[in-house]
C-alpha cells in the first residue's frame, strides 16, 4: 500500500506544476493571465453548473474528469494558445510524450484509466469528449468578454477567426451555449 500511495502522491505533487503554466487568457478582471491549473478548475466548474445544457447521454462526471486531466500534459509541453501559430503535429507528439511521463507516475491501473480519459478528450469523438471540448473553448471567450477583449486584442483576431477556431467547436458539442455566446462576441466587435 505504501508504494501505491507514494506513486499517487508523486503524481499529485507533479500536477501542482500546472499552476506554473501561464495561458494567453486573462482572468475576468483582466488583472493577470490565468494559469492552466486555474483554467482546469474553472472549466470543471463550468461543466458542473452548465450540465443541463449538455446533449442527452452525456455523463457529466466523466466530462469533469476529462476537464481536470486535459491540460496536465502542459506541465511538459506548455500551453498552445488557440490564436497562436503552432506546428500541430509537433505539439501532439510533445503532449503524447508528456502524457507517457505524467500519467506513468501513477499506479498501473490508475495510469491506464486516466490516460484513456485524456486520450478520449483529445480524440473528441464520444459525446462526453465533444461536450468537454466545447466547454474548453467556451470559457476563454467569456473571460475575454469580461476583460475587454483579453487575448482577442493581444492576438488581433476578428469575429470570423473566433467563429472558425472557437465557435465551431463550441457549437459541435453545445449548440445552446454557442447560440447564447455568439451574439455577445459579435456585439463586442461592433462596439
Amino acid at each position: 500500500m505504501s508504494a501505491r500511495l507514494d506513486a499517487q502522491m508523486s503524481f499529485l505533487n507533479e500536477a501542482d506544476k500546472l499552476k506554473n503554466v501561464i495561458r494567453a487568457t486573462t482572468l475576468c478582471d483582466g488583472s493577470r493571465h490565468e494559469n492552466s491549473g486555474e483554467h482546469s478548475w474553472h472549466i470543471a466548474l463550468y461543466a458542473l453548473v452548465l450540465a443541463e445544457h449538455a446533449p442527452d447521454g452525456v455523463d457529466i462526471n466523466r466530462v469533469i474528469k476529462m476537464l481536470l486531466l486535459h491540460d496536465l500534459v502542459e506541465i511538459d509541453a506548455g500551453d498552445a494558445p488557440i490564436f497562436g501559430d503552432h506546428d500541430i503535429a509537433a505539439m501532439e507528439a510533445d503532449e503524447a510524450i508528456a502524457a507517457d511521463r505524467i500519467f506513468g507516475m501513477l499506479p498501473v491501473d490508475q495510469s491506464v484509466e486516466l490516460r484513456a480519459i485524456w486520450e478520449e478528450f483529445e480524440a473528441a469523438q464520444t459525446p462526453d469528449a465533444i461536450f468537454a471540448k466545447s466547454l474548453d473553448r467556451f470559457q476563454p471567450p467569456n473571460q475575454n468578454l469580461m476583460s475587454n477583449g483579453g487575448s482577442w486584442t493581444d492576438y488581433g483576431v476578428s469575429y470570423d477567426t473566433i467563429e472558425a477556431r472557437v465557435g465551431s467547436k463550441i457549437e459541435r458539442g453545445a449548440p445552446v451555449l454557442w447560440a447564447w455566446l455568439s451574439p455577445k462576441i459579435r456585439a463586442w466587435f461592433l462596439h
